[in-house]
């Protein structure tokens, strides 16, 4: 039986400095079925924002640099090193690449080294290069390789985030009502302007529990702006009897795609835990994207107690049976020396 020219040949690469530069074959690959558009969530919907800002002749985020890798004609590994609303994002790398492919280091080794190279060739800024999130074998491999190459050690404490990732359908989706508490009032709803502040003291609370990336209260502020005026982030209120109406939770969604959006920062005011409101306002959400996605995914960290959240709403493969469930895989983000980058945020 012939082996694969995927497994055979050598990769090739290519940079584009622009969105609409990149070939509408590749475009089409990374968004060919529900399964790759998943796959690809942490870098496809930045692009297709790209994208339309330059098609409407708007000015986009300086420094953006896409790589695409093939082999044997056949796209595997696709790298953005792109910046959002908050500052560069990490370098990204999404991969079309089989388990086994990603199992096997000869495979992986070959791969990263091609974007690497492709990188430096595009004159990325090697302090731009805070750190990397990808599928667990691909970090470890650029981590490894860019290091060797730059002499850029990796963070005293470099791993800045160790996931899971995974994704919930109508059909995975378990819509429960949840318990209410005598002498409570809840609302789930859109947040509004007036929500604002609450949502930014919220938001950097969130970002104490992610560091490196932390945020000022004014940087929370102006994430909280752009949450709400994009319509992105939803708001669990409760009220004790009289008492005025508070937020107890927090649930955005970005990277949203034709098929796909992404729940993230998902956050609950110690003062109201233990009350289910995480479940009900992530359930809520769900259900909502769900009328007009056919998927929503998220990343949750290997031992959040969030893992509870996502599994009880219907996110799948949290119970230990990730292989039972094609596309839940582990995704690891390393950092590099803070001394010798500029830190970004996502």
């Amino acid at each position: 039986m012939p082996i694969p020219s995927i497994l055979t040949s050598r990769p090739s690469t290519q940079h584009y400095y622009s969105p609409s530069s990149i070939p509408v074959s590749v475009l089409d690959v990374l968004r060919k079925d529900i399964d790759t558009e998943r796959n690809t969530n942490i870098i496809l919907p930045h692009l297709i924002k790209c994208l339309e800002k330059e098609r409407l002749g708007e000015p986009l985020p300086p420094n953006q640099i896409w790589i695409a890798s093939q082999r044997g004609g056949l796209l595997d590994f696709f790298l953005s090193c792109t910046e959002g609303p908050m500052g560069p994002y990490p370098i990204f790398i999404s991969t079309t690449a089989s388990l086994s492919q990603l199992l096997d280091p000869n495979y992986v080794q070959s791969s990263v080294a091609a974007l690497i190279h492709e990188l430096l060739r595009a004159d990325v800024p090697r302090e731009r290069v805070f750190s990397v999130f990808a599928p667990e074998p691909v970090t470890k491999a650029f981590a490894r390789l860019w290091t060797d190459l730059t002499n850029i050690p990796l963070a005293r404490d470099p791993e800045y985030y160790a996931a899971t990732f995974s994704y919930c359908t109508v059909t995975s989706f378990i819509d429960k009502r949840m318990p209410f508490y005598d002498g409570f009032t809840f609302s789930l709803r859109p947040a509004v302007e007036r929500d604002i502040p609450i949502i930014a003291g919220l938001g950097k609370s969130f970002s104490e529990t992610s560091p490196p990336f932390l945020l000022s209260f004014e940087q929370a502020l102006e994430e909280a702006r752009v949450l709400v005026h994009d319509h992105q982030i939803w708001v669990h209120e409760i009220s004790q009897g009289h008492e005025p109406p508070d937020i107890a939770s927090i649930v955005a969604f970005t990277r949203v795609s034709q098929n796909v959006a992404a729940i993230t920062k998902v956050y609950t005011n110690p003062r109201w835990r233990n009350k289910g409101c995480a479940v009900r306002l992530v359930r809520r959400v769900t259900k909502h994207l769900l009328k007009i996605k056919q998927a929503v995914v998220l990343y949750v960290s290997h031992g959040n107690p969030a893992t509870r959240v996502y599994d009880q709403v219907g996110f799948v493969g949290l119970r230990d049976n990730s292989h039972e469930f094609p596309g839940v895989d582990r995704w690891l983000e390393l950092g590099f020396d803070q001394r010798y980058v500029d830190l970004g945020h996502w």
